[in-house]
């Protein structure tokens, strides 16, 4: 893994360099994909669900595919180079909401210019232009999958129980799913979180690591 920190006002913030790893349908979220940023030499990975667009884009830039006429994030990169401006880093500072908030950080030589950027977009350029991408400590904490955490489990109802036949996928309904992960005791989560990992299958991983974190968060306050 790999660290950074920048000193501003007296506080340390640390950062964490990312890769682009790829892009997978989004099953959470119908006509959407999750774009999978991991962590450099390290194990942890932040799903984040962009528009077809946008993963249409990226994925052009991760192929290196040279469309026929340049797409809008071909002609800002283009635009820059030709003006010798230089975008030196892409950084995701806040996740909020279920947003990630990025800004991009150029140079003309003499200053350093931060422009607020949506994520997606801001990947998406700095693919074409191969500069790097960072993320705060804390948002990888919040939103990156990792192994842990244990809850008791629950007895369930005869209505429970059909819901819990089901898998994720076949449940559209976004009340149901939640529900549906909280009729599950930990144990099952925790192997559902391990067989997402191993089949690279990070915006399932994310959402189980979330129910594992809810659920330590809920014992913490009854303690």
């Amino acid at each position: 893994m790999l660290l950074y920190t920048t000193l501003n006002f007296g506080f340390v913030s640390t950062r964490i360099k990312l890769r682009v790893q790829g892009l997978t349908n989004s099953q959470i979220q119908s006509g959407a994909y999750a774009l999978i940023l991991a962590e450099e030499n390290g194990p942890r990975r932040i799903p984040i669900i962009v528009g077809t667009a946008e993963a249409q884009s990226i994925a052009i830039a991760l192929e290196h595919i040279a469309p026929p006429r340049p797409l809008t994030h071909d002609l800002f990169a283009t635009f820059a180079q030709a003006f010798n401006v230089i975008l030196k880093q892409v950084y995701i500072y806040k996740f909020e909401d279920g947003v990630f908030y990025s800004e991009l950080e150029f140079s003309d030589g003499e200053r350093s210019i931060k422009l607020d950027s949506r994520t997606s977009d801001a990947i998406a350029i700095a693919l074409r232009i191969n500069c790097d991408i960072f993320i705060s400590e804390e948002i990888v904490k919040e939103c990156g999958v990792v192994l842990d955490l244990l809850a008791p489990p629950t007895d369930h109802s005869e209505e429970d129980n059909a819901l819990l036949e089901l898998e994720p996928d076949e449940i559209k309904d976004e009340a149901r799913l939640k529900k549906w992960l909280g009729l599950l005791n930990t144990q099952d989560v925790k192997e559902r979180l391990k067989d997402a990992i191993v089949d690279e299958n990070y915006e399932y991983a994310k959402m189980y690591k979330d129910e594992l974190r809810r659920r330590e968060e809920e014992e913490d306050t009854n303690k």
